[in-house]
């Protein structure tokens, strides 16, 4: 398995991801989320795959022949396992908070005949090693209450709550 920047190319199989997440956010949350729709278009994938401040990156099933900055490499059967959408973000200018950057993963998701094999642990491993070269102070993401293996990764990979955040429906 490669991890690497998602590129153009990856769009289709990036959404098929993103219908997976959101089919099981929907399940938790019907109030919310619609079922059948994806968080992103393909026109918004394509910008955010070129934007420096809000990487994504995929994790790739087989190794690729070539140099990876060309985009005449051949793939050999790669099909995307997982993806990571991440945000840079600066903490808000106060005097009473320390300056710190942190990246916030948007968005994790291994492809649901992948889950078990180590995909997520390897590309939050990435992220956090982009991190750490990157001089962020943390890592941050927000879980859906009811997303309890999500919950359960996270907290394998070494995160911990940070704050909550608490809702009265009306």
């Amino acid at each position: 398995m490669i991890i690497r920047r998602a590129k153009e190319k990856d769009i289709p199989e990036v959404l098929r991801l993103l219908s997976q997440v959101l089919e099981i956010h929907a399940s938790i949350r019907p109030d919310i989320f619609i079922s059948g729709t994806t968080k992103y278009s393909a026109e918004e994938l394509a910008e955010m795959f070129r934007d420096e401040k809000r990487p994504v990156y995929v994790a790739l099933e087989e190794e690729t022949e070539g140099d990876d900055t060309q985009d005449t490499k051949a793939t050999l059967g790669s099909s995307i396992l997982g993806y990571c959408f991440c945000e840079f973000e600066e903490a808000p200018d106060s005097v009473n908070i320390v300056p710190f950057t942190s990246i916030y993963i948007d968005d994790l998701c291994v492809d649901a005949g992948a889950r078990g094999s180590h995909v997520g642990r390897s590309l939050f491993e990435y992220v956090k090693a982009e991190a750490k070269k990157l001089g962020c102070y943390e890592i941050t993401l927000n879980v859906w209450e009811g997303n309890d293996t999500a919950r359960i990764f996270y907290e394998k990979m070494g995160m911990h709550p940070k704050k909550t955040t608490m809702e009265y429906i009306l």
